[in-house]
């Protein structure tokens, strides 16, 4: 078994950890990161702006995840938040819950990019398969944890948890000795999640001219939601809704999944949807001007003079300059010459006139 705790040390009073979780859990986050501003620069927008947003976003998401498990076992009956509440924020602070990270990050993301006046449905599309890509590397901490495991089984591949790690339900060794296999959801979650980024990847590459905005969006709420549900039923750890086999994670992935399936139909006009048609509407006006802008650019550039033809311009409008000088005198002296004669041929013709008159 590996240590969960990386390594820890001593700040004034404080004893702080750093442990396999956070830090596979924060790889998670960098990977998908990476890969989702690898994508947006793809579609032709700026990178740089995904990753100050995911700044944002990773804190919300980070907050929300830690209040939605602590509202979460509350509602399990674990009273230690309500009669010591500091321990929700005191370290080593223990428990994130996923759908609470998801809810603020998404939310945080979706704000700042409509704030700066950015296509959120582009910026969503990218960054929703990665986060299935991101959520899979993320669930080895879990494996390193030992936690979040399901029920007992006889399969061989099920995990053995040692009797420190296991729920209060199964701590009875004579019950369940050192030997029972229980069900690694992590794996399972992880192996899902990991098909689920391929399909969408692919799918993505395959139909990228015929997708319309939210599609990719609206396909990973629908395997993250469903991949949840298949989940749960093997989790003995969540709070449940009274006597149902139905847990608080399971309603809200199933109610996650199918605004996936109702997202996608209207995307395809399988459905109506009025907030559907506003946002296709908003996705093309934006494509049309951000094509017309690149026109416009492309345009101006191939109109604008070269500087080298300018260059060589100069030395010709010289020379022509030199030549139409040295023309003019030559034609003024022709002019001369010829003026000379006109008037000596007159002299001539008047002269043996004169002649004449003498004479008689």
């Amino acid at each position: 078994m590996i240590d969960p705790v990386l390594f820890s040390f001593k700040l004034f009073t404080l004893h702080i950890e750093l442990t396999w979780y956070g830090l596979i859990v924060m790889s998670g986050v960098m990977i998908g990161g990476w890969l989702a501003e690898r994508e947006v620069r793809r579609r032709g927008e700026n990178g740089e702006v995904l990753l100050d947003a995911m700044v944002w976003a990773v804190v919300a998401g980070i907050l929300g995840a830690r209040l939605w498990y602590v509202m979460n076992a509350i509602i399990g009956g674990n009273r230690i938040y309500l009669e010591d509440p500091m321990s929700i924020i005191r370290p080593p602070i223990a428990g994130l819950h996923f759908f609470g990270g998801l809810l603020f990050g998404a939310i945080t993301l979706i704000i700042y990019l409509k704030n700066n006046g950015y296509d959120v449905w582009l910026f969503m599309d990218a960054v929703a398969p990665v986060a299935l890509l991101g959520q899979a590397v993320g669930r080895w901490g879990n494996f390193i944890n030992q936690e979040l495991y399901g029920q007992p089984t006889t399969l061989p591949w099920g995990a053995l948890i040692p009797a420190e790690r296991r729920l209060a339900q199964y701590a009875d060794m004579s019950l369940f000795p050192a030997t029972t296999r229980f069900h690694p959801t992590y794996f399972y979650e992880m192996i899902l999640n990991v098909l689920a980024f391929l399909f969408i990847m692919w799918f993505s590459r395959r139909y990228e001219e015929e997708n319309k905005p939210g599609t990719l969006f609206s396909l990973w709420l629908i395997f993250a939601g469903f991949i949840r549900v298949f989940i749960e039923f093997f989790r003995p750890d969540q709070p449940r809704l009274g006597d149902t086999f139905i847990t608080t994670s399971m309603l809200v992935a199933f109610l996650m999944g199918v605004a996936g399936v109702v997202m996608y139909l209207a995307r395809y006009g399988k459905i109506q949807l009025a907030a559907a048609e506003d946002w296709e509407e908003d996705y093309w006006i934006k494509k049309v001007e951000k094509k017309t802008t690149a026109s416009t650019r492309t345009r101006k550039l191939d109109a604008a003079p070269e500087p080298v033809l300018a260059a060589e311009e100069a030395p010709a409008k010289k020379a022509a300059v030199k030549r139409k000088t040295a023309v003019k005198p030559k034609a003024t002296t022709e002019k001369k010459t010829a003026t000379k004669k006109a008037s000596t041929s007159s002299t001539a013709k008047k002269a043996p006139a004169r002649k004449k008159k003498t004479e008689s």
